[in-house]
């Protein structure tokens, strides 16, 4: 993509996402993720009906009187956009690629998240880490995500959530806010990773699907390429029990998906290419 295109499309992505972020999702925002963790402010001597659970034994032993600590709210958030950037999130066969949507969506997040003060940072993944922005605050800082987003070159066709979940793990410490952009393509032997990082983190999964993954038309023979093993297959999506069977893997797919997202207790909602992300999106804030 030449510079003057990149360039276009950020100023595109910038004036959308910021018009959805100020006028649709900032109040939404932060109710939803302001004030979800509490951090040390302060000690206090004990007084009659303290929680005896929160007294600083340490200082209680230096000073020979019972001292409780104080905790506030967490005003200020550290948010991770993890963002699958593997060869299927460049499928779409209706109004848009599903890399495109992600990245309006990112951008949304981005801008709400710099409205309310916060830290923003991303990790791009395929089966591997792409890269890793660190969380910092600042409207440059969110146009250089937009451009990464938009921009970045290529990277492994395959996509895995293992070695990025675990990276997530050990390499951000402080508890942060998680969005999982991707189609989740991909084996879900990631289940025990995610059980135990969404002990550390608060993760939400936004899904985006594009509507003939599940269901082809019947449009005679049609070749088909694996955007991730490149291999082309022609398929008769005149076969009644060959459309069948793609439904049958799809949702099995995808019932098992949600008993993962379930188990690990995460929020996830599906998006898909051919509808506004809007609706689902404002859904999501508004149920949390």
């Amino acid at each position: 993509m030449e510079i003057s295109e990149l360039l276009k499309r950020v100023k595109r992505i910038e004036i959308k996402s910021k018009g959805l972020s100020q006028n649709i999702f900032s109040g939404q925002y932060h109710s939803a993720f302001k004030g979800r963790g509490m951090a040390f402010s302060e000690v206090r001597e004990y007084v009659p009906g303290d929680d005896i659970r929160s007294i600083d034994w340490n200082v209680t032993a230096r000073f020979n009187t019972p001292y409780v600590k104080i905790f506030e709210e967490e005003r200020e958030l550290v948010v991770l956009l993890m963002i699958d950037v593997s060869a299927s999130t460049s499928f779409g066969t209706v109004s848009d690629f599903k890399k495109n949507i992600i990245a309006e969506i990112a951008a949304t997040i981005a801008f709400s998240a710099n409205q309310n003060n916060d830290k923003i940072g991303v990790i791009f993944f395929s089966d591997k880490i792409e890269k890793f922005i660190p969380a910092k605050k600042g409207k440059s800082h969110i146009l250089r995500i937009i451009r990464e987003i938009i921009g970045m070159g290529k990277t492994s066709p395959n996509s895995h959530l293992q070695e990025p979940i675990e990276f997530l793990f050990k390499a951000i410490r402080k508890r942060s806010t998680v969005f999982i952009l991707s189609d989740f393509l991909f084996p879900l032997n990631f289940s025990n990773a995610l059980r135990i990082c969404a002990k550390k983190h608060d993760i939400i999964a936004i899904k985006i699907n594009d509507k003939n993954e599940k269901e082809l038309p019947d449009i005679g023979l049609l070749p088909i390429k694996d955007l991730e093993t490149q291999e082309v297959k022609w398929i008769d999506t005149s076969d009644k029990d060959f459309r069948t069977q793609l439904k049958t893997n799809y949702l099995k797919h995808n019932d098992e998906l949600k008993q993962v997202f379930q188990k690990s207790k995460i929020d996830s909602i599906d998006i898909y290419t051919h509808q506004n992300y809007v609706v689902p999106l404002s859904l999501l804030f508004k149920k949390r």
